[in-house]
C-alpha cells in the first residue's frame, strides 16, 4: 500500500469512531496520523516499526496499525467499525461538505442508511427539523448529492434527460447536414440509463466535436466513439452515412428481447438498409413501434396483431395526486399547491399529506386532518371549478391496517395507502400486508408497491401478480410513482395490470410546486407499460374521478 492509501485507512477510521461516538481525542489523533501519512515522502512499507513510531504525533499504537495496513492490506480496529455501519453509510462519508456528525443526524434522526435515500430525503424537506440543517444546508448537500449520484456509473433518466437534448442539438449545429438522434436505452427512456448514446449520419469528419468542446477523453474505433461531456457525463457516438441512418438507429435503439423478436416476426433480409427507420417497418410489414416499447417482445406480437395501443401523453393528464404541503413534509402550502397545479391547466388536486405514524414527515394528528379539509372547502369555493379533493397518504401498519381510526378515515374522499417503515420483509410477509390494506375498503389507491428507490434501494420484494389480481378485485388503483427516484409501480408490470382491469395512476408525489413536474417522468415510463389514457386514473376528468371515488 502507498503512503496515501494507508493514510486514507486512517482518515476513514476517525470518521467511522465519529459515527458512533467514540473518544474525540482518539479520533483526533487517528485525523492527525492521515494528515501526517499522506505528506510522508519516505515510503512506510520500506520502514520498519520503530521508524514509524518515531515519526511525529505517530507513536505506538498508531505504527502497530501501519504495520498491520502494510503486512496484510487490512487493519483490524478498522474492520470492527466498518462491520458495525452500513454500507451506505460509509458511501456517504465520500460526499464533499458532509460530515460525520451531519451523517449520524441523518442516520439516527430519520433511518436513512443510503445516499439515494438522503438525497430522497432531502427532496421530501425531511432535514429541516434535524439540529445542525436548514434550508440552506439541505440546498447545498442536494447540489452535492445530485453531483455525487452523476459521478457513478448509472444515473436516473431524469438526470440526463435535458443534458441529452442539449447535446443532440449541439452536435446538429457543430455539424451542419448530419442526422443525430439519440438511441439506445435514453430514447427508449428506461428508467436508468449508463449515460448518452447518440447516432450521428454524415459524410465528412466528426472531429468538430472535440474542437468545439463538446466532447473530451474520446477514443475512436470502428465508428465508435466513445467520449464525456463537459459535464462528464460518459457518452456513444455512433457514426455512419446517411445512407443507412435508418436501419442504424433501429438496430441501435432497441433492446435486444425486442429485436430478436422483430427479426422472427418480419423475417426481413439482414442486409437490407434503409434511410428512414420508418422505412424498416414498412419493409417488415409491421407498423412502427414507438421507441419506449422497444423493451420486449409483446409489443411486437401486439404489432403482428394490428393492436398497438394509443399511448398516454402529457396532455391527457387532468389532475395532480399525490401532493403534500406544509400540513407535512411539502415546501408549499395548500394553497401555494393548489394555485399551480390550476395555472398549469389541470382540473384538479388530489392533497395527500402523511398520516399520523410519519411523525418524521409531521404527519397530521387527526386534528390537523379536520383543519386542512376546512381549509380546502374555503379554496374549492375561491378556486371554482378547480377541485381539490381531500385524501391523505396513509402509512400501510405493520399488520397492513390504515393509519387512521374508522371515523377519520371515512372523511377522506380518496386515501393512498402507502409502506414507509419496517422495510426489511420477506415476500411473504411484504405481499400479506399489502394484501390486508388492499383489502381495506377505505383504500382508493396502492402507493409505491414496492418502496423502491432507483440506484439506491430495491425495495421489498412482493408477489406483484397476487397484489395486482386484490387490487382488480377490490377496484383499487395502483400508483405509478412519477418521482424519478422511485417509478414505482416498475413499468414491466403495467401490462398485467391492464389485462386485470386495474387503473394505473401517474402520481408526481411532489413535496413542493416543482414536484409537479415529475409527471413528465411517470408519463415516460407509463408508456413503457403500454398505457393509454383510458386505463390512467388521474387521465379522467374532475367529475368522471369523482364518480369513480364514489
Amino acid at each position: 500500500m502507498t503512503n496515501k492509501e494507508i493514510a486514507k485507512q486512517f482518515q476513514l477510521l476517525g470518521s467511522l469512531m465519529e459515527l458512533h461516538g467514540e473518544n474525540p481525542f482518539k479520533i483526533r489523533s487517528y485525523q492527525n496520523a492521515y494528515r501526517t501519512l499522506r505528506a510522508l515522502d519516505t515510503p512506510l512499507a520500506e520502514m520498519d516499526e520503530e521508524e514509524i513510531a518515531a515519526i511525529k504525533g505517530v507513536g505506538k499504537a498508531i505504527s502497530g496499525k501501519i504495520r498491520e495496513l502494510v503486512d496484510n492490506g487490512r487493519m483490524q480496529t478498522l474492520e470492527k467499525y466498518k462491520a458495525q455501519t452500513p454500507e451506505g453509510i460509509q458511501e456517504m462519508l465520500n460526499i464533499k461538505g458532509f460530515g460525520a456528525k451531519k451523517i449520524m443526524s441523518v442516520w439516527k434522526g430519520l433511518g436513512v442508511e443510503s445516499v439515494g435515500e438522503l438525497l430522497y430525503a432531502v427532496n421530501e424537506n425531511r432535514l429541516v427539523e434535524l439540529k445542525g440543517f436548514g434550508k440552506k444546508t439541505q440546498e447545498e448537500l442536494k447540489k452535492q448529492l445530485e453531483y455525487y449520484q452523476r459521478s457513478k456509473h448509472l444515473y436516473h433518466y431524469a438526470a440526463l434527460e435535458k443534458e441529452a437534448e442539449q447535446l443532440t442539438e449541439a452536435i446538429a449545429r457543430a455539424l451542419p447536414g448530419a442526422r443525430v438522434s439519440l438511441c439506445g436505452a435514453i430514447r427508449r427512456r428506461a428508467n436508468v440509463v449508463g449515460g448518452i448514446e447518440l447516432l450521428i449520419g454524415l459524410d465528412g469528419q466528426w472531429e468538430p466535436l472535440l474542437e468545439m468542446g463538446l466532447l473530451h477523453d474520446a477514443g475512436h474505433k470502428d465508428g465508435h466513439i466513445t467520449g464525456k461531456t463537459p459535464e462528464d457525463t460518459p457518452v456513444d457516438l455512433y457514426l455512419c452515412t446517411p445512407e443507412v441512418f435508418g436501419s442504424r438507429l433501429f438496430e441501435l435503439t432497441g433492446h435486444a428481447d425486442f429485436l430478436g423478436a422483430f427479426t422472427r416476426a418480419s423475417g426481413a433480409p439482414a442486409d437490407v438498409k434503409q434511410a428512414e427507420e420508418t422505412q424498416v417497418f414498412e419493409q417488415a410489414g409491421l407498423p412502427f413501434i414507438v421507441p419506449e416499447l422497444r423493451e420486449q417482445d409483446w409489443a411486437v406480437e401486439l404489432a403482428k396483431a394490428g393492436r398497438l395501443p394509443e399511448l398516454i401523453t402529457e396532455g391527457d393528464i387532468k389532475g395532480v395526486i399525490h401532493a403534500h404541503s406544509t400540513y407535512s413534509d411539502g415546501g408549499h402550502s395548500l394553497r401555494d399547491m393548489a394555485v399551480y397545479a390550476k395555472e398549469l391547466g389541470y382540473e384538479y388536486l388530489g392533497m395527500t399529506d402523511h398520516s399520523k405514524s410519519a411523525f418524521y414527515a409531521n404527519g397530521l394528528q387527526p386534528d390537523r386532518v379536520f383543519q386542512q379539509m376546512e381549509e380546502i372547502d374555503a379554496l374549492n369555493q375561491e378556486l371554482a371549478p378547480f377541485r381539490i379533493f381531500k385524501g391523505i397518504e396513509s402509512d400501510i401498519l405493520n399488520d397492513g391496517s390504515l393509519d387512521y381510526e374508522e371515523e377519520v378515515l371515512q372523511a377522506f374522499d380518496f386515501i393512498i395507502a402507502s409502506v414507509h417503515s419496517n422495510l426489511r420483509m420477506d415476500e411473504a410477509k411484504a405481499t400479506q400486508r399489502l394484501l390486508t390494506a388492499i383489502e381495506n375498503p377505505h383504500t382508493s389507491i396502492l402507493g409505491h408497491p414496492t418502496g423502491r428507490l432507483l440506484l439506491s434501494r430495491q425495495g421489498y420484494p412482493i408477489d406483484h401478480k397476487k397484489v395486482i389480481d386484490a387490487c382488480a378485485a377490490n377496484g383499487v388503483a395502483i400508483e405509478l410513482n412519477a418521482n424519478p427516484y422511485r417509478l414505482d409501480l416498475d413499468w414491466s408490470w403495467i401490462p398485467y395490470a391492464l389485462e386485470k382491469g386495474v387503473f394505473i395512476s401517474i402520481n408526481p408525489d411532489a413535496h413542493s410546486k416543482e414536484g409537479i413536474h415529475d409527471i413528465h417522468f411517470g408519463v415516460a415510463s407509463a408508456r413503457k407499460g403500454g398505457l393509454t389514457a383510458e386505463q390512467c386514473l388521474n387521465a379522467k376528468s374532475a367529475s368522471a374521478f369523482e364518480e369513480w371515488l364514489a
